[in-house]
């Protein structure tokens, strides 16, 4: 079943009737979620960078002005979106994701207390039940952003991973928070939409097998990762927008992502 908010989003866009929320949407403030895209944008070791190559930007013969630019990069680096099909064989590529699991009410689950004492640390079980004596049950079709604090380290390369290396010889040096795989499958048990982290990955930067990844996946539900300034979300009320590039077949892509505040 649908999040009531989710409903009422897709009726008004299609039909316009509910001007008090229309005028939330066009009135409303928002904060990007997104890093830019450029030559500090940060990817796992072992992935291609983003790369832009200017094709032209100067002022052509017939006298106007023309900027363009080729652009290269791996799927999954900066703020983007993993699919369940990254780790999941079978489920949903990233134009298969339904668009409305991609839209809708947000939670922040704040750990950076937690994290500050270990760049190793995985948010349990338990810091998810803490969460909900405070604020009620996590409700089926919700976003669950986890703010872990990593965020203040972007772009520092060796802050944010726990290493400066590249390629394969950076992997066993990665320490940033992450999501336990037992609180990954309490998610999958709420039924929400999609999980969000400040982090480059759902899993902490010590893992090998990608537990979260696949538990969240095999359920169809997707990932964001590097998401930035999740301090400027309250814990409950926001609603998410986070359109990742339309990639036919893909496993992941650039994704922008903007919250819109109660």
């Amino acid at each position: 079943m649908r999040h009531p908010l989710v409903l009422t989003v897709i009726l008004c866009l299609a039909s316009c009737r509910q001007p008090a929320f229309t005028d939330r949407l066009a009135r409303g403030t928002w904060v990007d979620l997104t890093y830019p895209f450029d030559s500090t944008t940060m990817y796992w070791p072992t992935a291609q960078p983003f790369r832009l190559t200017v094709v032209s930007a100067q002022r052509t013969p017939a006298g106007y002005y023309y900027a363009a630019n080729n652009l290269a990069a791996a799927e999954h680096g900066g703020t983007h979106l993993d699919a369940p099909v990254h780790f999941a064989e079978g489920k949903h590529s990233t134009d298969q994701i339904p668009l409305a699991q991609l839209l809708g009410p947000a939670i922040v689950i704040d750990v950076s207390r937690q994290a500050d004492s270990s760049a190793d640390y995985r948010v349990t079980p338990a810091d998810l039940a803490a969460w909900e004596v405070a604020h009620g049950r996590i409700a089926a079709a919700t976003i669950v952003l986890i703010r872990t604090g990593w965020g203040s380290r972007w772009p520092d390369r060796a802050r944010y991973l726990g290493t400066s290396k590249t390629g394969g010889a950076a992997l066993p040096e990665l320490h940033f928070p992450g999501l336990h795989p037992d609180a990954a499958q309490v998610l999958t048990e709420r039924q929400v939409d999609a999980v969000g982290i400040d982090t480059p990955s759902i899993d902490y930067g010590q893992s090998t097998t990608y537990d979260s990844h696949q538990r969240l996946f095999g359920a169809d539900i997707p990932a964001f990762e590097n998401v930035a300034n999740l301090g400027g979300l309250p814990v409950t009320g926001s609603f998410v927008i986070a359109l990742p590039m339309l990639i036919r077949g893909g496993s992941g892509g650039p994704l922008r992502i903007v919250a819109l505040l109660p």
